[in-house]
């Protein structure tokens, strides 16, 4: 309880929209495996700095200052077990430090997993997470974005959704006219839920994104350690080693199955923190920054 009082107070001194240059709608036609009656039937709400019953995704753009651009990007996907999204504290926030440090930012409002405004309530979030990196690096220019340098970060079910985008990129979800890569130069997982094996998800977030009882086909097909090759982008993974909420073993897993597929991996265990550490833990994001920028020397062409 206490660290749910945590987030919350922390989601509420940010404000929603201090900083950033524009919200833009994810879709500018229909939006995808969307039922006709999804916005009467489900009302999109927004209080103590949560998104709830999302059925209008968007992107808040959040730019460096002029001259200060390193022309990396990350789209981000704050957490909230699949049923409300942590928006303001780990999206809003997280935004404007990478603004700060030259990383432009795009805070993700994507679709929450529900049967009455989705037809296939488990691939919603993952079609507004390809769309956000297809919408990002379309529009590389307009943001001073490299588009080789276009990463994913996500929180606790928000880091299931990004390495679900890093894992599933190559089967497009939406529609892609030019065929834009799906695919993001990085990923950035924190505290995530990584597996919807029985064992070891967050039990919540798996109902939420798959039903009470999935198929083992489908509960394979979104466990994320099982979906990793070669082509997985390389990777920054952290989590507190006394997470209560979502196990460690979700990052150790997925440590160990990007590192068996050679794919360049970096973890932070801290031993201390629990689930939402990064509202405790201040200096968190100083080497993920200095990870961002070797990595995107090596990744951009």
């Amino acid at each position: 309880m206490k660290k749910l009082l945590l987030i919350l107070f922390a989601s509420i001194l940010v404000p929603l929209s201090v900083g950033a240059q524009e919200i833009i709608p994810l879709y500018q036609g229909a939006i995808p495996n969307s039922k006709a009656a999804a916005t009467t039937l489900v009302k999109e709400s927004f209080s103590n700095g949560m998104y709830r019953n999302v059925t209008t995704p968007t992107l808040e753009v959040f730019l460096p200052e002029k001259g200060k651009e390193t022309g990396a990007a990350v789209v981000i996907c704050a957490g909230g077990g699949y049923s409300v999204i942590v928006y303001s504290g780990e999206g809003v926030m997280t935004a404007k430090e990478l603004a700060k440090n030259g990383v432009a930012a795009f805070v993700l409002k994507y679709r929450l997993p529900d049967d009455a405004i989705m037809n296939d309530k488990s691939i919603g979030p993952l079609q507004d997470a390809q769309q956000a990196i297809k919408v990002v690096r379309e529009n590389a220019v307009k943001w001073s974005v490299n588009p080789n340098k276009i990463g994913i970060i996500g929180f606790s079910a928000g880091g299931h959704l990004a390495s679900t985008e890093a894992t599933h990129f190559k089967k497009a979800l939406i529609e892609n006219p030019n065929s834009t890569s799906l695919r993001p130069d990085f990923q950035v997982v924190v505290y995530p839920v990584i597996s919807m094996q029985e064992k070891l998800t967050h039990s919540g977030s798996r109902t939420q994104l798959l039903g009470n009882n999935p198929s083992k086909e489908t509960v394979d097909l979104f466990s994320n350690e099982l979906q990793v090759d070669e082509t997985t982008p390389p990777t920054y993974i952290t989590q507190a080693a006394d997470d209560k909420t979502v196990d460690v073993d979700n990052s150790i897993v997925y440590f160990e199955a990007l590192r068996h597929h050679n794919v360049p991996v970096e973890m932070h265990i801290y031993p201390k923190g629990g689930h939402g550490f990064v509202f405790g833990h201040k200096g968190w994001m100083e080497p993920l920054l200095q990870w961002i920028e070797s990595t995107t020397k090596s990744t951009a062409k």
